[in-house]
């Protein structure tokens, strides 16, 4: 072979070594230090603990769907301010080029957006209403 072939043969060998213990040096150093067995005291044996507490209640209880809409608005917009970062950062730099142009596209998108609040408000997302047990 080539050394300028080897060479680079190497480079790509040493990074994807370098991905593959980024990817599973994680898994293999939680599952070293991790405890391996769970308490067994006050008939709580196997039940999990959270912050060195202990749970309230049963994990698997039903949420209303508004919880997942209320988060995929939040996706929407953090999103949005992901886009309009580095936006803002070239309308700094060169102001004067299409200004009209970019700034029409830019309030499209910020329009758009805001259909996505009116949407929800008018879906009724934002009213979090407490459903109360008869007990």
């Amino acid at each position: 072979m080539d050394s300028v072939l080897s060479g680079d043969l190497i480079y790509v060998l040493a990074f994807g070594l370098g991905g593959l213990v980024f990817a599973l040096g994680p898994i293999l150093l939680v599952h070293c230090i991790a405890p391996r067995r769970a308490r067994s005291y006050a008939n709580k044996t196997g039940q999990f603990i959270e912050c060195g507490m202990d749970p309230i209640g049963d994990a698997w209880i039903r949420y209303s769907s508004v919880y997942y809409l209320y988060a995929l608005v939040f996706v929407a917009f953090a999103v949005d301010v992901l886009y309009l970062v580095p936006v803002a950062l070239v309308y700094r730099e060169d102001i004067k080029s299409f200004f009209v142009r970019d700034f029409t596209e830019l309030c499209l998108f910020v329009g758009i957006l805001s259909l996505v609040i009116v949407y929800a408000w008018k879906k009724g997302v934002f009213e979090w209403k407490r459903k109360m047990t008869n007990s």
